[in-house]
């Protein structure tokens, strides 16, 4: 089924869980995590979740592009445009995607508008999305893939495997290749999402309490993302330093 979006506002930007600075995003430096505090705040109703998304988008719209101009130098695109994908899926999703004129989208599903505690979730969320595309890790993992694939694919052809064989191998390979770095680039959008939302005047450690009331995928091998509690660990570190104002970036 193609994407649908629903633009709600046009100018100055339209309108309607997830992938670079130093890496690992200080992974190895980090303490072990201590189990997240689930929150118990309610969520608002249809009308509150509207005005909270619209609002935050707002505020977060120049923040994001702000950051974007100043790590690309003006060599990319950073025409943002955040909007909402209508699709009735049941799950809470945002993602981060590029039009076919190459100018990226974060989008919002109806679920995580409406499951979003409040607006500090929102920014977060938003910031984190946003933050993948500026950190270049759209095409990092595309490359991550390609190299997997031909890695993979050599090898079986090497060991005698037929066509189909080989193609099997590319295959794994490109999926193997894709998640080899995911955690980091989860991580690393955190840490950059954190800053974001922090300087659009959001309050990131409790955005980042979003973790908590989702599935926690632990440290599998082939997982996408990190644990819940090594992602707020983050977001509590890069908080504590802008708090301190020894924050001095990544």
């Amino acid at each position: 089924m193609p994407r649908r979006f629903l633009v709600l506002l046009a100018v100055p930007l339209a309108l309607a869980a997830c992938d670079a600075p130093q890496s690992g995003a200080g992974r190895a430096s980090l303490p072990r995590p201590k189990p997240p505090v689930v929150t118990v705040e309610t969520g608002p109703d249809a009308r509150t979740a509207a005005a909270n998304f619209l609002a935050v988008a707002q505020d977060m719209e120049p923040r994001i592009e702000s950051e974007c101009l100043a790590r690309s130098h003006g060599r990319r695109n950073c025409d943002y445009q955040v909007m909402v994908d209508e699709r009735p899926e049941p799950q809470p999703n945002a993602f981060q995607t590029l039009d076919d004129r190459g100018r990226p989208i974060v989008a919002f599903n109806l679920a995580l508008i409406a499951e979003a505690r409040n607006r500090d979730e929102l920014a977060f969320v938003m910031g984190h999305e946003a933050a993948h595309y500026i950190l270049g890790h759209l095409e990092q993992k595309t490359s991550d893939a390609s190299k997997g694939a031909l890695i993979l694919g050599a090898l079986a052809a090497a060991s005698g495997a037929d066509a189909d064989g080989v193609a099997q191998a590319r295959d794994f390979g490109a999926e193997m290749g894709a998640r080899a770095y995911s955690k980091d680039y989860e991580l690393q959008a955190d840490a950059l999402g954190t800053v974001i939302a922090w300087n659009a005047g959001y309050d990131p450690e409790r955005g980042a309490l979003f973790f908590t009331r989702l599935p926690d995928p632990g440290h599998s091998f082939l997982g996408t993302h990190p644990a819940n509690g090594e992602r707020i660990a983050v977001v509590h570190r890069v908080t504590a330093a802008l708090r301190r104002g020894t924050f001095r970036g990544f």
